[in-house]
Parts: C-alpha cells; structure tokens; sequence
C-alpha cells in the first residue's frame, strides 16, 4: 500500500496540475487580500458568503476534479494496471491508498486557501476561520471519493464531474430545495455551521448528526463501488 500511495503522489504532483491548482485556490485569497486593502471597507456578509460559496461551490471540487480523477489515468492509459491488479492483494488496497494520494494532495493546497481567505473576509476570526478549514476538507474527503470512482469508471471523467458540479451543485442544489440535502457542499456548509453559527447560520442546513452521517455514508459506498468496480473491469 505504501509503494502506491508514493507512487500516486508523484503522478498526482506534476508541475502544470500543480500550478493550475494553486492558481484556483489563490483567487478567494486575493479577493479577500483586495477587500481588506481598501480604506474603511465595512464587514459585507454577502461579499463574504459569496467568497465562501466561489471556494467551496466552485473551486474547490474543479480542483478536487482535476487531482482525484486522475489518480488512475496513468495505469489505464500505459496498461499497467494489470500489474496492480495480478498482484495479491485485496483491491481495497489498491483504491484506498489511491484515494489518499490524492486526498493528500488536493486537501493542503485547499485547507491552506480556506484559512487564508477566512483570515482576510472575517479578519482574523479563529471560529469561522477553523469552521471553513474544516468543512473544506471534509468537502475534499467528499469530492476525492467519488471522483476517483468516476475516474475508474470512464475515461470521460472530467466531462461527468463538470456537468455534475455546474448541473448538480452549482444550478440545481441552489433553486431545488430537496437537492440540497444530496449536495456535498451542502454537507461541507453544514458542519462549518455547527463550528461556527455566527457566521453560517442558515435555516435549510442540515443537522450536525445528519451531515456527519451522511458523509460517512458517501465515503463508504463510494468506496465500496471502486473496489467492485477495480474487481470487476477488465483490464488490458
């Protein structure tokens, strides 16, 4: 399992993925950056859930997206993935450590962009700056599981993960109300709301217990479809 995971890693930290990555993640950072610069600029709680909603709604799974459905690419394309698969371990051992290469890349890069921009909008608030951290990666926990299903499950990846963030979580989850309870950043949102109410508070989040459930719940049978996927395919 380690030889795996160092080996995802590598792939997964190629230079240009890297450098589009911290290009994303530095955008809500930046704008925070310009809206703390300017003089006497009043705390705006629509500037600051809509920073909020572009890192988490937006970049944050384009990001995921990119890192985690390529985590087998590589294998698949060079056909060496019958060397993973001829060997004899479980395939649980093969798809998790998979999975935390790149939990282990995207969750930093994403973690880091959280507290910084939560420092700049909410001007040092410890609360809603741990609140959005946290909720952020758990929304890359998320995100990782099921992109690295759908990266298995078809080379055309990236075209379902974009129409699914656009369709699903960005459109769809935000003018039908019982969407929002499938929606992963909805989960994300409401964790980050039981840290900290003050800055989160919205009537249609979920309970704490329910959001905790449900994202063990995702994690676990995304999980388990990519080791019956990894069972069953054929691989060349």
């Amino acid at each position: 399992m380690w030889f795996i995971y160092r080996l995802t890693l590598r792939q997964l930290s190629g230079r240009w993925r890297l450098l589009i990555t911290v290009l994303l993640t530095a955008l809500p950072v930046i704008m925070g950056v310009v809206h703390t610069l300017v003089e006497d600029a009043p705390p705006d709680h629509d500037f600051q859930t809509g920073v909020v909603g572009m890192l988490a709604g937006v970049i944050l799974p384009l990001v995921v997206l990119a890192i985690a459905s390529a985590a087998f690419t590589n294998e698949i394309e060079d056909r060496t993935l019958a060397n993973l698969t001829l060997t004899p371990i479980p395939r649980w051992k093969i798809i998790l450590p998979k999975l935390l290469g790149a939990i282990s890349v995207a969750a930093p890069m994403i973690a880091i962009s959280g507290i910084l921009t939560g420092y700049f909008i909410y001007e040092g608030d410890v609360q809603a700056i741990a609140s959005l951290a946290v909720g952020a990666v758990v929304a890359v926990v998320l995100y990782s599981v099921v992109f690295t299903w759908a990266g298995i499950m078809t080379t055309k990846a990236i075209g379902f993960g974009l129409l699914y963030v656009f369709l699903w979580e960005v459109t769809l989850s935000q003018i039908v109300p019982g969407v929002r309870f499938l929606s992963f950043n909805h989960y994300s949102m409401s964790i980050m709301q039981a840290i900290d109410e003050r800055r989160f508070a919205d009537e249609d989040m979920l309970s704490t217990g329910v959001a905790i459930g449900a994202s063990v719940g995702v994690f676990v049978i995304f999980l388990l479809l990519s080791v019956r996927r990894l069972r069953r395919m054929d691989v060349p």
